[in-house]
């Protein structure tokens, strides 16, 4: 090919990043990473050949700075921050630099999902009924909900990604979902106008990706089905759907190929349908995403191809490197979001610094990811770490390969979904190919919490584990484990876990691997360790045979077994700690996760009652409501408006009415 680039400047950080320069660099075109100062450790920087300090990644002034700079003659945006944003793709233009993406037209069109709708309904594509019009005020909203019928889905007009969305099943709660809809589009995306939408029963996600270059070329190739959903935003894509036939495959793919047309669309975006389980020929319209979507990888895996290199290459004016006849996909692939996230306590962003990070290492896998051993993840930016992906000659295999993935997958020291994701994966409905949108909410009960073996393998392996790094230390004293002359010693150890009972453990050494146990979680039994405990290991506990990995950060035993991680603090016996969390009657309010508090609706003095609203604490670009636990009096307000809190930090008092 005739490339005109040797230098492009990837305007965006963690895995897509990372992804972007490993295709620069098969194509031996020079990266430049950006990070801000609260991401100077990003692993993206390492990934790219070189890097520059800007001040935000949502300024397009700092980014065009730097990709003149580094003498960039191209920008790839990435997804997220300002990959939609039509003001990059201006100043790219004013700048003399080639913007990896469509024209800033196609970017506004599409930007306004009213716009957007119009737009393509001109062109015969099939949209949701729901209000068209611009600048509705909240009485108009109403006016609208209830000509469309109830249920409906309120949703901003600026953004996607599930922020600001509500779906409301009758009047009774529309005014407080209008007003909570704008406050969080406008902290989000600058812009409170919403529009509303019939709600589709048994909904089914389903997008289409479109490729166009600038020689009038448009393809699609087949679909992605991103039904299993969490607070409206995926966390499980795959390709192809199991739902579709290839007729109407054909006829959404071409209709996706229509609705990119009619906005003059150039490079990879993505067109979004909503099809009802129980109607599958009938889809409508939802959006366009002008950008690379992030679950690409396993439109990529079934195809063959790499989008971000057919990106650059029509960004570099070559037309699209295959015609429509020439794209045929082969097997099935998968992909599951790896968050930091608790499934436990509502899917609430986590935080911390990774004390140990593998990735799985199978046929048929790929992980991309922006994160290290040694990563601190905050509430700075989108919690998702990584992505795995499988690929299989059918969906049965891709999804046996992905739970081998992910019980292979090792993310200690910070609280995520991979264990729940495994579970999800396991659900018959899911193995069945029933899906839609609100199958997590349904089956959360069963998902959510973690269960079986695994909680005695995992204390066994925290009682074990200090005793065999003291048996390997080279200090002779302390490497004289359970030695006693002439008796078998035994070893009390005492854990306090995370939301969980303080548990005791008595460990008697047997001799060759065998450990005797007795707690509360592990009952009393024999236990024999394969290995070390050093990186990947064994525990095996009633002849069942666990893989196990342990990672430490001071006395903080971080144990990891298929995929989910139990934490484990070593007692030091000592006081009550003031910061202990109280119990649920207790009447303090505290922060489920690390964020900002953005409103205190009450004052001290205030008689509130139980389940009214005392703070509303934002994370991640979403809005969590904090409600007090019993009825009673406020006490003390800890924070104000703006004030930073952390995991499990007091916000309210309340002295109970009783």
């Amino acid at each position: 090919m005739t490339m005109t680039f040797d230098t492009v400047l990837i305007a965006n950080r963690g895995e897509i990043a990372v992804r972007v320069a490993r295709t620069l660099r098969e194509l031996g075109i020079a990266s430049v990473a950006v990070y801000t100062d609260a991401d100077e450790a990003g692993v993206h920087r390492r990934a790219a050949d070189r890097s520059v300090r800007i001040g935000s990644y949502l300024s397009v002034d700092d980014v065009i700075a730097a990709a003149r700079a580094a003498g960039a003659q191209a920008i790839h945006p990435g997804y997220g921050f300002l990959s939609e944003n039509p003001a990059l793709a201006r100043a790219c233009a004013d700048a003399g630099v080639t913007f990896i993406g469509p024209p800033a037209g196609a970017i506004e069109a599409m930007g306004d999902k009213i716009a957007a709708k119009a737009t393509v309904a001109a062109a015969g594509v099939s949209t949701v009924p729901g209000s068209s019009g611009a600048g509705l005020d909240d009485a108009a909203l109403a006016d609208a909900a209830r000509e469309v019928g109830f249920p409906v889905l309120l949703k901003p007009s600026a953004g996607g990604g599930g922020k600001g969305m509500r779906l409301v099943d009758d009047e009774g709660g529309l005014a407080d979902a209008i007003a909570s809809a704008r406050r969080e589009a406008t902290n989000s995306f600058g812009d409170d106008t919403l529009l509303v939408e019939r709600f589709v029963t048994n909904p089914r996600h389903i997008e289409i990706q479109v490729v166009a270059d600038t020689h009038g070329n448009v393809v699609h190739l087949a679909e992605r089905e991103c039904s299993l959903q969490r607070r409206h935003q995926k966390i499980v894509e795959e390709a192809p759907s199991p739902l579709l036939t290839p007729q109407t495959r054909a006829a959404m793919g071409q209709q996706a190929v229509d609705a990119a047309r009619a906005c003059g669309y150039v490079g990879a975006g993505t067109v979004e349908f909503i099809v009802s389980s129980d109607r599958p020929d009938e889809f409508f319209f939802m959006e366009m995403n002008t950008r690379l979507q992030v679950e690409h990888p396993v439109t990529e895996a079934i195809f063959g191809v790499d989008l971000v290199e057919w990106q650059v290459r029509i960004a570099a004016g070559e037309p699209i490197p295959k015609a429509q006849d020439e794209l045929t996909f082969d097997g099935h692939a998968v992909e599951v979001r790896v968050y930091a996230e608790d499934p436990a306590r509502g899917f609430l962003p986590t935080g911390g610094e990774i004390v140990g990070y593998r990735e799985p290492d199978l046929d048929g896998v790929r992980v991309d990811s922006g994160v290290a051993a040694g990563t601190v993840v905050g509430s700075n930016f989108d919690p998702m770490l990584a992505k795995v992906i499988a690929w299989g000659a059918d969906r049965a295999e891709a999804l046996q390969t992905l739970d081998r993935a992910l019980a292979d997958t090792v993310l200690a020291g910070v609280t995520t979904n991979v264990g729940f994701l495994r579970r999800l994966l396991s659900l018959d409905d899911v193995r069945a190919g029933r899906l839609d949108t609100g199958l997590v909410e349904r089956h959360l009960d069963d998902v959510a919490e973690r269960s079986g073996p695994d909680a005695a393998a995992a204390a066994a392996a925290a009682a074990i584990a200090p005793l065999l790094e003291r048996a390997s230390s080279a200090d002779p004293w302390t490497a004289l484990v359970g030695w006693r002359h002439g008796v078998e010693r035994s070893v009390r150890r005492e854990f306090d876990q995370p939301g969980a009972d303080r548990i005791e453990v008595i460990v008697s050494p047997v001799g060759d691997g065998r450990w005797r146990l007795a707690g509360d979680v592990t009952g009393e039994r024999e236990v024999e360790c394969a290995g070390s405990l050093d990186g990947p290991s064994a525990i095996v506990v009633d002849g069942v045979r666990s893989a196990v990995t342990v990672d430490r950060r001071g006395d903080t035993w971080f144990v990891t077994v298929g995929g989910d991680t139990w934490i484990f603090d070593e007692v030091v016996h000592r006081g009550n700690d003031d910061g202990a969390a109280g119990g649920p009657g207790d009447g303090v309010v505290r922060s489920p996760m690390p964020g900002t508090v953005i409103a205190v609706p009450v004052e001290q003095g205030a008689t509130v009652a139980a389940g009214q609203t005392v703070a509303i604490v934002e994370a991640m670009k979403m809005e969590h409501a904090l409600t007090a636990p019993v009825d009673g009096d406020v006490e003390t307000v800890h924070v104000a408006a703006g004030s930073q809190v952390a995991l499990d930090q007091p916000v309210v008092t309340i002295t109970p009415a009783d």
